[in-house]
């Protein structure tokens, strides 16, 4: 226990902030299934009975050393042409509903009259624009994500062939998403935080013949990334092409989105006729690779404990002295100067109760032609 306090000065204690990143690149054969077990079923996808969202593992999910990635669920908007259509299953509906009004209320809040937003394709709300309707989301674990997403370091494609699901040329054609000079053009009026916007543009070996509607430009709103909720969401449009009011150009054709081909089995029809269960399966088939960089907030105070010349010389050590006698053990005769060896550092609260205690790799020798300045970092 220290008998001597020296308390610190204003200019004695600095604080610093650190962005660490580190980079999170998701292979597709996770996303789509990677573990396929006897019974053919993907043992990293772990399903509800709730049937509200899936959740997908880089390992099987039973398995002790596997980690949770993300979760992936979709909905559409009381008003969507989809919630409203012919064909929808009135259990789902509601589901289907609640999901999409559960993540807009939290990402994006209410308007003046209490009334739940929508999703906004340019997050704009007072010139109004387009709305995201009918979305998937996809939930990023804070395993993944940390403390945020670093903006301008997200990246995911989507195989956009109108082969069905499963088949080796789904991935020819594809579409890259990119949240595109993020850095500088994010949004803030989001109750969770800072969001910027998803663009689409052409990918894969068709690209040079344009998966995107040509009457577009080379990069197409599509979606919104909450960069400290983790949250990705995705427009159903990318999986459309522009006679069905998609983004896809008509000769490459609305992909199928089910087990099947046809009009039954396109993103309109199985978003209202299938499971959310089936949908987020559609979905992940056509996942090709994700990747995004995350950010660790490190704050430090930095404490700059400074030993003067005429200070800290003599230790409170029971051995500083002869056990017999007062006499100093380092020194030979009254003419010596005093010497001490500073082994710690203890930072005490204001009524010199101990907080903290740093430990220096080896003794420094302090005497009065000495001074001393300790560097003290405490990170949280």
């Amino acid at each position: 226990m220290a008998t001597t306090f020296k308390q610190f000065s204003s200019n004695d204690i600095a604080s610093n902030r650190t962005l660490l990143h580190e980079s999170i690149p998701i292979t597709g054969s996770i996303l789509s299934g990677t573990y396929i077990g006897a019974a053919a079923a993907e043992e990293n996808v772990k399903t509800y009975s709730h049937g509200m969202f899936s959740s997908i593992y880089d390992y099987p999910y039973l398995s002790s050393s596997s980690n949770h990635l993300m979760d992936i669920t979709m909905g559409f908007h009381t008003d969507s042409p989809l919630s409203q259509s012919s064909g929808v299953v009135a259990s789902m509906q509601k589901k289907k509903i609640n999901i999409y009004n559960q993540m807009s209320q939290l990402l994006v809040g209410y308007d003046a009259s209490g009334s739940i937003r929508q999703f906004d394709e340019d997050g704009d709300f007072v010139a109004g624009g387009n709305k995201l309707d009918n979305a998937f989301f996809i939930n990023l674990s804070r395993l993944l994500v940390k403390d945020e997403i670093k903006k301008g370091s997200f990246s995911m494609e989507f195989g956009v062939e109108s082969d069905r699901p499963g088949s080796a040329d789904i991935n020819l054609a594809r579409v890259k998403i990119v949240d595109l000079e993020a850095t500088a053009s994010y949004k803030i009026n989001s109750p969770a935080g800072e969001y910027g916007i998803l663009y689409a543009t052409s990918s894969g070996a068709t690209a040079d013949t344009g998966t995107l509607d040509h009457r577009t430009s080379a990069h197409v709103a599509c979606g919104l990334i909450y960069y400290q909720a983790g949250v990705v969401v995705i427009t159903s449009s990318i999986f459309k092409d522009d006679s069905d009011e998609g983004l896809l150009e008509d000769d490459l054709g609305t992909p199928n989105f089910g087990t099947g081909s046809g009009a039954a089995y396109q993103v309109q029809s199985t978003m209202k006729s299938s499971s959310i269960q089936e949908n987020t399966n559609f979905f992940r088939a056509r996942m090709y690779n994700m990747s995004f960089n995350n950010t660790t907030e490190l704050n430090s105070t930095i404490h700059f404990c400074r030993a003067h010349h005429n200070e800290f010389n003599y230790s409170s050590n029971p051995t500083y002295l002869e056990a017999t006698g007062s006499k100093i053990v380092v020194k030979e005769s009254t003419l010596d100067n005093p010497v001490s060896y500073i082994t710690s550092i203890g930072l005490y609260s204001a009524d010199n109760e101990l907080l903290a205690v740093a430990k220096l790799s080896e003794p420094i020798k302090k005497d009065p032609q000495t001074e001393l300045t300790f560097r003290v970092r405490l990170d949280y």
